[in-house]
């Protein structure tokens, strides 16, 4: 009887876990740009990026140090460092690189939607397990890991796919990595009034 019981246990905690991973991705959340309300930015991509990979630069002032926020409310599910740091910071531009994302943070919006960003500056403000709300500061812009240059790299997943990344419910524009171009939009990552 024992036995049983162990075995029922062992099939329910394995269809916990199995369910989930075979139901379809809910509907997208309404994502916003990850940066200030009203700033307009140059989303962009280049060959070898990889397919719906954007990068974001402002098109006005300096990229060191603005702000990057959650594009939707969320479980921060990492908080850390990707590959290496390098060495590049606003007195050292031109450091060394690192390898990989850098300073990043990975929120899941539930629905198996997740968000990825990417070369922060620093170490990032929130933590693995914290919840957090759209427009929250989650870091500051940089350029450790794999950078050129201070830049937000951003993805959108769904079930674990990258996918063209939508803001305030209107497609980005930037899907494959086979040429370099570029397209601007305006935050509506805004307060709640």
């Amino acid at each position: 009887m024992l036995l049983i019981a162990g075995v029922v246990a062992a099939l329910v905690a394995a269809a916990a876990v199995v369910v989930p991973l075979l139901l379809p991705p809910g509907p997208r959340p309404p994502f916003q740009l990850p940066v200030a309300c009203g700033e307009t930015w140059r989303l962009s991509t280049y060959p070898g990026h990889d397919d719906y990979d954007v990068d974001l630069f402002p098109t006005k002032g300096e990229a060191w140090g603005r702000l990057v926020l959650a594009s939707y409310a969320g479980e921060v599910t990492v908080a850390g460092i990707n590959g290496s740091l390098g060495a590049r910071t606003p007195d050292n531009p031109n450091g060394p690189r690192g390898r990989g994302g850098g300073y990043w943070v990975k929120i899941d919006h539930g629905g198996k939607w997740e968000t990825h960003y990417l070369h922060l500056l620093e170490p990032p403000l929130v933590r693995v397990g914290q919840r957090v709300a759209q427009g929250e500061q989650i870091g500051r812009i940089g350029s450790t890991g794999n950078s050129g240059a201070p830049h937000l790299h951003y993805e959108q997943r769904r079930g674990w796919q990258k996918v063209e990344t939508h803001f305030d419910g209107v497609p980005s524009g930037i899907t494959r990595d086979d040429r370099e171009y570029a397209v601007r939009l305006t935050s509506n990552n805004c307060p709640p009034r």
